[in-house]
């Protein structure tokens, strides 16, 4: 067997609410029972699953390898079992490392101690085998190492993605509080939408919706703007494997057979949208309009309407009653037809939408705990006033 079809133990990290989602997406890569914990799906795999994780999967943040797992007892047992690693393997003398550390409920009660006491085992491993170490380089480092320790249980692993896989690397400018890519891609997994109805977004901010939507509509890989990841740098990269896997996912590429919609109040929002669209080359395949929601006509006589509207401190108590005093207004009496879903933090202001979901699903946007709201707009007395 070639050392890339070795198996080994992988943990991708994702946001909470969004594990089933991610394990969907790795079953479609071929990985037949991935198993799910809490912000984590963990499998065995090889290079190519690494790599096709990596450029895939819309709602990873971080595709993790370990390569160690041991228990300790004290500072010195775990300064040994971390340089007894064959770190050489991984790293040479003249590259850069740095180390991010977790842990829970551990002799370790500070991640930044943990840290450096990981680098300089590290460290001495090098020094005592070329009479030389590898630099700690905190910014895009050749080797990133990651390190869970719960209890006296630890798991270290080498970080592949390099800078989180969310940075997609279409995005050349934002909003105030722009939403997550990951988010937004589990966002439209979690809606069924694949590109198989009209797609509108009334309050497009950034268009990180939008362009989140035109990629799952036509399969445009997670990875596909983005010039690196971290398991380039590494001693063992392939590059004609990662190529093949590339290649591979770029020929399912397909058109969208209909339309994706972006509006917004604000023009220069529109603008930010325009960029971003423009840098992800789907300008052409997404439009753009100016215009409150309430005030204008549904574009299509009926599709999805995806939308995560202002909240918190963008939007003080009194507007924010009436902001969705009128939001719930304008789907009762124009959107007959239309599955609407609405990703907002739970505020008192969302109670006064006057419509009953079909479905609540517990999200986060950053730290900020959310709720996505499904609302089918039926014809008839539903929601008659």
């Amino acid at each position: 067997m070639k050392e890339k079809d070795v198996l080994f133990p992988i943990v991708i990290k994702t946001h909470e609410g969004l594990e089933e989602i991610l394990s969907e997406e790795l079953k479609e890569l071929g990985i037949a029972s991935p198993e799910i914990s809490r912000r984590a799906v963990s499998f065995k795999g090889d290079n190519a699953l690494l790599y096709k994780a990596n450029y895939c999967c819309r709602t990873a943040i971080r595709v993790l390898k370990q390569i160690d797992a041991f228990t300790f007892s004290d500072n010195n047992s775990y300064y040994n079992c971390i340089k007894n690693i064959k770190w050489e393997h991984f790293l040479s003398p003249e590259k850069s490392f740095a180390v991010d550390a977790i842990e829970n409920n551990s002799i370790f009660n500070n991640t930044h101690y943990l840290s450096r006491f990981t680098k300089d085992a590290i460290a001495d491993r090098f020094r005592e085998l070329f009479n030389a170490r590898p630099n700690v380089e905190l910014n895009n480092p050749d080797l990133q190492v990651n390190i869970y320790i719960n209890k006296d249980y630890c798991s270290v692993s080498l970080d592949s993605s390099g800078d989180s896989l969310h940075k997609r690397g279409y995005r050349k400018a934002q909003v105030e509080a722009p939403l997550n890519e990951i988010t937004a891609a589990g966002i439209i997994k979690l809606t069924g939408w694949h590109g198989n109805s009209h797609f509108f977004d009334p309050m497009c901010g950034s268009g990180t919706l939008l362009i989140e939507a035109a990629m799952l509509a036509m399969n445009i890989p997670a990875g596909y703007y983005r010039k690196n990841f971290g398991f380039q740098k590494w001693k063992d990269f392939d590059a004609s494997l990662f190529k093949v896997i590339c290649d591979e996912a770029n020929s399912h590429i397909i058109e969208c057979d209909y339309n994706i919609l972006g509006a917004d109040i604000d023009k220069k929002n529109l603008r930010i949208s325009k960029e971003n669209l423009i840098s992800a080359k789907l300008h052409r395949d997404v439009n753009l309009t100016h215009g409150a929601f309430e005030k204008g006509e549904p574009p299509f006589s009926k599709g999805i309407i995806v939308m995560n509207p202002p909240y918190g401190e963008r939007l003080p108590l009194n507007d924010a009653i009436n902001f969705y005093k009128t939001l719930g207004n304008t789907l009762k009496q124009k959107y007959t037809g239309f599955t609407a879903w609405i990703f907002a933090q739970q505020n008192d202001g969302l109670k006064h939408l006057g419509l009953h979901p079909s479905k609540k699903i517990s999200l986060f946007n950053g730290k900020l705990e959310c709720k996505l709201l499904k609302f089918e707009m039926y014809e008839g007395k539903k929601y008659a006033h």
